[in-house]
């Protein structure tokens, strides 16, 4: 008997096993950033030093012996801008000078700031990069850069622009299946796991193939998100939880499908800035502008690693489980024919209907309106 584990292994030579080297570096830099530690972003001649600034705070900004270097300067976003009262389409640099540490603060995090007049400019495309990466770290989207072209820096790690700007596509392009296993799950006996290694978030991607699908035959498909608080603890504040297992009995039902758990908790922004959305929903802000007040948009996810798991499964097209119209041409951006679609909806609570009212009337998702009428108790 052979008692053996099952890797799946790329067979088109040893470098193919291996990720993009700049997409690695890109890695390193995100835990730098967690860590509170600078790294160097470089494109040609340009360079910068950046650091989260949520990791700093206001005060250890101000009171650094580096707050009057030339140059330095806080990142934010274009949606946290419009926040503090400043109109702009896109991130902009905001200068640190004379600010006191409670008003850098007041920039990071403050939800009603009295702030001074502020001066800022349009962020250069190298400061831009700098703030996504930030944001690829999952922390408060703001970047303290100071300008650099000094690549002696030993101690720091170094990343290229290019890898931070190509790194979703980088991550689809390098996606390998890892292992796979039959496991029967409580509603549906006949599943199997498909677990997928590099992808772009902080976790491996999962694919539950549901069923025996023809890849001839357009499959049915649900993209579903990760949401540890509904999907695990089965909170009442979305429908997540309730989505996940039904989309699973309806592919059952329908003769198959898969289903694709994606590593992009709190639409893209992750857990912690989810938990602080939801803090600021407690002060009566809506999810969407919770993580505006955050620096967020809308919705930060991308589906580049979704479509390559489809096409590694063999699946070219698909009827997509959904009542967001922006996932169907999202992933038909990547070069999936999404066929059809199917609406996929949870019950309504008292805790979950003002979620599901503004993803209907602001997000423009396919709910039925008419149907968001608190369930009674």
């Amino acid at each position: 008997m052979n008692t053996d584990i099952k890797i799946e292994a790329a067979t088109s030579g040893l470098a193919s096993q291996f990720p993009s080297s700049g997409r690695v570096f890109v890695q390193r830099a995100v835990g730098e950033l967690r860590a509170g530690r600078s790294v160097f972003l470089r494109s040609g001649r340009e360079g910068l030093i950046v650091v989260a600034a949520e990791m700093l705070g206001g005060t250890c900004i101000a009171d650094s012996p580096v707050a009057s270097f030339e140059g330095l300067g806080l990142i934010l976003p274009a949606p946290r801008l419009n926040h503090l009262g400043i109109a702009s389409d896109t991130p902009a640099h905001v200068s640190l000078a004379g600010l006191s540490g409670s008003e850098i603060d007041a920039l990071l995090i403050a939800v009603n700031p009295t702030l001074p007049a502020i001066k800022h400019r349009p962020a250069a495309r190298l400061e831009a990069i700098a703030l996504e990466l930030v944001k690829r770290a999952f922390l408060l989207p703001a970047a303290l850069i100071r300008p650099s072209e000094n690549e002696d820096l030993a101690d720091l790690v170094k990343v290229e622009a290019s890898a931070v700007e190509n790194f979703h596509d980088d991550a689809a392009r390098d996606l390998k299946i890892a292992a796979r296993t039959k496991i029967p799950l409580a509603d549906v006996a006949d599943a199997e796991i498909v677990v997928f290694n590099g992808g772009d978030g902080l976790h491996d991607q999962v694919a539950i193939i549901v069923g025996q699908p023809d890849p001839k035959l357009p499959v049915l498909t649900r993209l579903h998100s990760a949401c540890l608080t509904g999907d695990l603890f089965g909170s009442l504040k979305c429908d997540c939880g309730e989505q996940l297992r039904l989309a699973v009995r309806e592919i059952m039902a329908a003769g198959g499908g898969v289903l694709l758990y994606l590593d992009q908790e709190g639409r893209g922004i992750g857990l912690l800035n989810k938990i602080r959305a939801y803090s600021l929903q407690e002060l009566g802000h809506d999810t969407l502008d919770a993580d505006t007040i955050l620096g967020y948009g809308p919705d930060e996810r991308r589906y580049g690693v979704a479509s390559a798991m489809l096409k590694l499964l063999g699946f070219k097209s698909v009827v997509l489980m959904t009542n967001n119209p922006d996932k169907i041409s999202a992933l038909e951006d990547y070069g999936v024919k999404v066929l059809g679609h199917r609406r996929l909806m949870g019950r309504v609570n008292p805790h979950n209907e003002s979620y599901l009212a503004t993803k209907a009337h602001r997000a423009g998702h396919l709910l039925d309106t008419l149907g968001l009428q608190v369930a009674e108790k």
